[in-house]
């Protein structure tokens, strides 16, 4: 029988569609990425991209040299730009403003072909710090109000270079299903004096059933009411509501730990897969608030949205997460 499951965060409902439950291998593989002749984003090509403006390698290397084994450059084709002022406006009914903000583009590993499952953890890691630096070095700009971090893994799920690398956006807006879901926490917050997100992690941990890994800091999870087949989320187990202000004494090894095992388990289950993941974090100037968790989404691109899903918001989704879980969980790597 067919289940309508509400996601407890933002009253979102989802359909898990038992009754078409699908199994890893009835997935579709993708088709290759796009090859393109020269790589902007390999070594040696740096002036085919904008100047650095983080960069990880060895002490004394010139800037602008190859000999980078992490590096953050400006997108060459940014959604918004960071010059200018926002200058607000409206024009009877609807409003408008100038598209101020920055786009960044982190370039995860200098090796052309290797992932993220393939990377060692530390490196990993120093994926993570990029994220934190350049996200604290934006929220010093007062037009910025939200730091998107996002990563497009495989032509499927919208990268258009195979070269591994992620992206950040800043906004002059905070995102609205950001606003839902910390409008949300401050509801259940307001009737039940805890976090919602620190609610769902001790109930998982009870029932355990939708744990897919988890460590002495970090909890991945089925989501209950998973809107895609594998969905994962990625928690802190101590309450966290700002991604950029995560214990510094284990400096992000133990997220990069439990990412790592995740995509390795996707790369075995799934036979590896388009994803994308997103960081949803807490907007600007909302650090220690109790009623919202930052945490990882991470969706593997294995069905499309069609006119029902469009047409009423429902997802439906073909593999229970408690199956999901099964199958992750028990997968060796």
């Amino acid at each position: 029988m067919p289940e309508l499951r509400k996601d407890p965060i933002i009253d979102r409902w989802v359909i898990i569609s038992t009754e078409r439950g699908k199994r890893p291998v009835f997935f579709a593989e993708e088709a290759p990425t796009t090859k393109v002749a020269v790589c902007p984003l390999c070594p040696g090509n740096e002036n085919m991209t904008p100047p650095e403006v983080y960069v990880v390698r060895p002490p004394g290397s010139t800037p602008g040299s190859p000999d980078w084994s992490l590096r953050v450059v400006p997108n060459k084709f940014p959604a918004l730009r960071i010059e200018g002022t926002l200058n607000r406006e409206g024009i009877g009914i609807y409003d408008k403003m100038n598209g101020i903000g920055a786009h960044e583009v982190i370039v995860e590993t200098p090796n052309h072909g290797e992932t993220l499952s393939d990377m060692p953890v530390d490196r990993v890691q120093g994926v993570f710090v990029a994220y934190r630096e350049r996200t604290r070095d934006l929220m010093r700009d007062t037009r910025f109000k939200y730091i998107m971090v996002f990563k497009n893994s495989g032509s499927v799920a919208g990268a258009s270079l195979d070269h591994a690398h992620s992206q950040l956006i800043a906004l002059p807006i905070v995102p609205r299903r950001v606003s839902e879901e910390v409008g949300g926490g401050l509801a259940y917050y307001k009737y039940k004096e805890r976090c919602i997100f620190c609610d769902i992690i001790a109930q998982e941990k009870e029932e355990n059933t939708r744990i897919v890994y988890e460590n002495e800091r970090y909890i991945a999870i089925s989501p209950y009411a998973s809107r895609f087949p594998f969905e994962t989320w990625i928690l802190p187990k101590r309450h966290s509501a700002v991604f950029s202000e995560e214990d510094p004494v284990d400096n992000y090894y133990s997220l990069a730990e439990v990412l790592s095992t995740i995509l390795r388990k996707y790369v075995k289950v799934l036979n590896n897969p388009p994803y994308n993941y997103i960081i949803h974090t807490a907007p600007a100037a909302s650090i220690g608030i109790g009623h919202y968790h930052w945490h990882i989404e991470i969706i593997p691109r294995l069905t499309k949205m069609a006119g029902f899903e469009w047409g009423t918001g429902f997802y439906i989704n073909p593999t229970p997460p408690e199956e999901a879980t099964t199958y992750l969980r028990e997968t060796e790597i």
